[in-house]
């Protein structure tokens, strides 16, 4: 039976993928293995809490700020302590 990731996991992967140059809505659900529907509820949240800024355009692009790549950090430290 695969194992269930957290909600902090999948958060973790969103915001590590979208560092640096971002990533458009398709590769965020791809990377993340998921689908548009749940992808999206994690995007709005990030967004809510400013962890996420989108780049308009086409496709938009969403990226970490630094609020979003200090939560990152938290996030990894709290993982590593259960590892």
């Amino acid at each position: 039976m695969p194992h269930k990731r957290s909600k902090e996991q999948i958060i973790a992967q969103i915001l590590d993928l979208c560092q640096g140059e971002g990533a458009n809505k398709t590769k965020i659900v791809y990377q993340v293995n998921s689908n548009f529907r749940t992808v999206m509820t994690y995007l709005d949240l990030l967004l809510k809490k400013d962890l996420l800024e989108v780049i308009p355009g086409y496709p938009i692009i969403y990226k970490t700020t630094s609020e979003g790549e200090i939560a990152l950090e938290s996030l990894k430290a709290v993982e590593a302590i259960f590892s």
